[in-house]
């Protein structure tokens, strides 16, 4: 589906992303794990059209898109969940979900869309007209993914969806991903709890420094020794 092919991807002169080659298969979840500062959330911008990398090349269907814009790969099929949940503090829950759909003119479809967002997120359904900024933790980052999901995205990014979250949230926002991705959803989830993101992922990548150090299958990367205790706590 998407084809990332030896990215390089810079902050000024900080050489953040070295040289990154992965593919992310349609139906699959593909999750990148690492520490802080390993190039995942780079990765994920650039693929997403928030950065443009230096050099390298990011095919979706085997067309380049790594010269777009933001706005542009989205229209291409690709939805995006910020960092942080990002929601747009001083409008209502509603207002953000219009926002996730401002690419499209389809208004009876967009209104169905809303409904199936509310009734895939009951709290948000209580909070309609209550502003983003003034929603707990947990709410938002599900305002954040329902928000991403009003494009009508064919591949979803996740940038550390649970961080952040109380375990009983993380577990939620986890159990969320999957049912997504068996509705036909492909996902990139870039995460730092790694056992959580390679126990539900398809397919695994291990980030350090920018560079990709292991890759292979959700299961492989959790019975690698080396994973293991670097990532997993396992001694």
């Amino acid at each position: 589906m998407i084809v990332v092919e030896s990215l390089h991807t810079y902050y000024g002169n900080i050489h953040a992303v070295k040289g990154v080659s992965f593919e992310v298969r349609q139906g699959e979840i593909t999750a990148i794990i690492g520490a802080n500062g390993a190039g995942k959330s780079t990765s994920m911008k650039t693929i997403c059209g928030l950065l443009h990398p230096r050099s390298g090349r990011i095919l979706l269907h085997n067309s380049p898109i790594q010269r777009l814009s933001a706005d542009q790969i989205v229209r291409r099929g690709i939805g995006y969940v910020p960092e942080g949940r990002r929601v747009f503090p001083v409008l209502t829950v509603d207002e953000n979900l219009d926002m996730g759909a401002y690419h499209r003119s389809d208004a009876a479809e967009i209104l169905r869309d809303k409904e199936r967002m509310y009734e895939t997120f009951p709290k948000l359904k209580e909070r309609t007209k209550q502003l983003a900024g003034s929603l707990s933790g947990g709410e938002q980052q599900m305002l954040v993914i329902a928000r991403a999901l009003m494009s009508r995205p064919e591949l979803l990014l996740m940038d550390e969806p649970s961080l952040g979250l109380a375990p009983i949230l993380v577990r939620q926002v986890f159990e969320i991903i999957v049912d997504l991705n068996k509705q036909g959803l492909t996902i990139l989830l870039s995460e730092q709890n790694a056992r959580g993101a390679l126990k539900i992922a398809h397919h695994g990548i291990v980030m350090e420094t920018g560079k990709i150090r292991f890759d292979g299958t959700g299961q492989s990367l959790r019975e690698n020794p080396v994973v293991q205790h670097a990532y997993l706590g396992v001694r």
